[in-house]
């Protein structure tokens, strides 16, 4: 059959236009505005002089920012890792159900991904909370001092990170299932034939063959709790705040009660650099060693 090669052109220009306008307006343009003002003093709405470098200079003798920097990169290396490995775990128990009862599993696993942000601040407030808490109830009990969890500088990122995976590992359970379910029937029976035993078959057929999932949702997981904010400033009220500082969390106080867009500006332009850098070497490494395991 004969083509129009222009025609076909300009029909599938026609149909990513819509997309492409809406990314420009809603990303593109407002990312460019963020480097912008960043090297100016603007305040959060209006216009400011030029400074040049001087907000990023500021950052690196700004204590809160450190504490940010620490927090966040705390917070990280409490959920990502963790967080994926109890999802691969909880997949591999419930790929071993069937029928109604393996979706009844999944989809009590699911649920908590579902609900928006501030019903898990109510359920694990209406569990940990210091005077009313169930868990604190369980802790008189026991006969164990309560502790104030929210409030406690040594506790408060630890339990904010157990909430974070109880509340999104659904989605990396769904990944992981995914990628299970695409593995061969065949290549278990044939390891069964051989009377490989469970480890030797997780460890030489279903974890080389998890990879490429794995590092999926290890990225993604990655760039979710880089931007950590709801949870912390939630849990936060009341508390103390300025110790539970994350970068999202520096930046809302910075443009929002401060008044200071530049530096807010600055703050998150360092934060979109880190996570598009420290993503990509990930996956990189990532991808290195799924090499190296071929």
């Amino acid at each position: 059959m004969l083509h129009n090669k222009r025609k076909d052109v300009l029909v599938a220009l026609t149909l990513i236009a819509p997309f492409v306008a809406i990314y420009a307006l809603a990303f593109v343009y407002p990312t460019l505005q963020m480097f912008r003002i960043s090297f100016t003093d603007a305040p959060l709405i209006g216009e400011g002089k030029l400074v040049w470098f001087d907000n990023y200079l500021r950052l690196t003798n700004d204590p809160m920012f450190r504490r940010a920097a620490w927090n966040t990169a705390y917070f990280v290396l409490m959920t990502v890792a963790p967080g994926t490995i109890i999802a691969l775990m909880i997949a591999l128990g419930v790929s071993r159900l069937k029928g109604r009862f393996q979706a009844m599993i999944l989809a009590l696993f699911f649920l908590p991904y579902i609900l928006p942000v501030s019903v898990v601040y109510l359920i694990w407030d209406w569990t940990l909370n210091f005077q009313f808490g169930i868990a604190m109830h369980m802790l008189d009990w026991l006969g164990i001092q309560r502790v104030p969890v929210f409030k406690s500088r040594i506790w408060f990122m630890p339990a904010v990170a157990w909430v974070t995976i109880w509340w999104t590992a659904g989605f990396s359970i769904l990944l992981f299932l995914a990628g299970l379910r695409a593995i061969p029937a065949d290549i278990y029976e044939a390891a069964a034939l051989d009377n490989a035993t469970r480890w030797t078959t997780f460890r030489r057929i279903t974890w080389p063959l998890l990879w490429p999932v794995t590092s999926l949702v290890f990225t993604i997981q990655l760039i979710l709790q880089l931007k950590i904010f709801d949870q912390v400033y939630l849990f936060s009220v009341g508390g103390r705040p300025n110790d539970n500082m994350v970068f999202v969390y520096y930046v809302f106080q910075r443009a929002f009660q401060q008044n200071q867009g530049g530096r807010a500006a600055a703050v998150a332009v360092t934060l979109f650099v880190l996570v598009v850098v420290v993503s990509v070497l990930q996956f990189q490494l990532l991808r290195l060693a799924d090499g190296r395991r071929a």
